[in-house]
C-alpha cells in the first residue's frame, strides 16, 4: 500500500482552511477600507465582495469574514452598517505610509 502524500496528486497546493478564512478576511477588509466613508450593510457587502454569487459557499465565506474581523476588532456592525474600527483606519494609514 502506497503512503503517498493527498496534496501531491496533482501538483496543486493545497490551501488550509485558516489561510482560505485568512485570504477571505483579507478582501473583506481591503474592500471596506477602500470603500470608506461609505459604509454598506451585510448583505450588500456579501453580495459585492461575493461577485453577486448566490451559492452558499461563496456567500458563507464573506459572512464568516464579516464575523470573524468584527470579533477581531477590525470592522463594527453599526446600526446595521459594517464599518471599519479606528484601529482598522489607522493600521491602513500606517501601512500605506
Amino acid at each position: 500500500m502506497s503512503c503517498r502524500d493527498p496534496r501531491e496528486a496533482d501538483d496543486q497546493p493545497v490551501s488550509s482552511t485558516a489561510a482560505e478564512d485568512d485570504r477571505d478576511q483579507a478582501a473583506v477588509l481591503a474592500y471596506v477600507l477602500a470603500l470608506h466613508p461609505t459604509h454598506l450593510s451585510p448583505p450588500d457587502l456579501v453580495r459585492e465582495v461575493s461577485a453577486g454569487a448566490i451559492e452558499f459557499a461563496a456567500t458563507d465565506r464573506v459572512e464568516r469574514a464579516v464575523r470573524d474581523l468584527v470579533g477581531s476588532g477590525l470592522l463594527h456592525d453599526a446600526a446595521g452598517l459594517i464599518v471599519p474600527t479606528r484601529a482598522a483606519l489607522r493600521a491602513d494609514a500606517l501601512l500605506e505610509g
